[in-house]
């Protein structure tokens, strides 16, 4: 049973390849790179996204990934509740022989698709909450990511959950890029709503900017550029849980729940 506790209310292709196999790098609690002018002076202000999930409900992405296995047959994975939208995972899920997917992914508004354009900027920003059921693994744990759609093709960035010995994070990363742009200990947002905002320039030599808030604290604010964050014709978003059964300790049944998702653009 689902704990029910929430709140209410080089080539390129290459290295991506490579990468989306490989070990988490170690912990950087926050790092910053020169300021880029795509993610400070020209900060996206054009709102294009802002779903309401009790009218819109899951058209609001341009498709879902509940249980498309079929692992778990009869069971609902991905739903609202009341404000947001809910990500239920059982241990017993499976997408394949080694991982686990609830996922939706892409941005739908008045019926149109919206993607990330190579040269173009766009920030994303949302509400999460994370119970302490969910916990971070030495395997990959992802709730967001970046990717271009497809099979195959490894994620640009991602915000996923991590372990270190005893101590958990929630982590920013340019998955193509390698390493870390920020972090937060997961010990600091479990049980509560934290504000996740991001800003992208979209490009091979993109740029960046992660923060974390969590009641009116500042927990990670970090930029870096010249970051590898475009492939084929076109990114969109994905957001849900999707993670390895490399560290079944770690693994309990859990949710996931996101509220007030917007994107804006220039």
């Amino acid at each position: 049973m689902i704990d029910s506790t929430a709140p209410r209310g080089h080539t390129r292709r290459a290295v991506l390849g490579s990468l989306a196999a490989a070990a988490v790098a170690g912990p950087v609690l926050l790092t910053r790179g020169p300021a880029h002018a795509g993610t400070t002076a020209a900060t996206p202000t054009k709102l294009v996204w802002s779903p309401d999930p009790r009218r819109e409900g899951l058209s609001a992405f341009e498709g879902v990934e509940d249980d498309r296995s079929q692992s778990h047959p009869g069971t609902r994975h991905i739903y609202v509740q009341g404000d947001a939208y809910r990500f239920d995972m059982h241990t017993r899920d499976r997408d394949g022989d080694d991982r686990q997917r609830n996922e939706v992914k892409g941005m739908r508004a008045d019926g149109r698709i919206l993607s990330l354009g190579n040269g173009e900027t766009w920030r994303i920003t949302y509400d999460l909450f994370i119970p302490n059921t969910l916990r971070g693994t030495r395997t990959f744990t992802h709730i967001f990511q970046l990717k271009r759609p497809g099979n195959g093709s490894a994620p640009l960035a991602t915000i996923g959950l991590r372990r270190d010995d005893d101590a958990e994070y929630l982590t920013w990363r340019p998955f193509a890029s390698g390493g870390e742009l920020g972090n937060v200990p997961l010990e600091q947002i479990w049980n509560r709503w934290a504000t996740i905002d991001m800003t992208f320039t979209v490009g091979d030599e993109g740029s960046a900017r992660f923060i974390c808030r969590e009641g009116g604290r500042t927990l990670a604010d970090a930029t870096r550029d010249g970051i590898d964050l475009w492939l084929g014709d076109r990114l969109r978003p994905k957001w849900g849980i999707y993670r390895s059964l490399g560290d079944p300790g770690q693994l309990h049944n859990t949710y996931l729940l996101q509220r007030n998702l917007r994107a804006y653009t220039t």
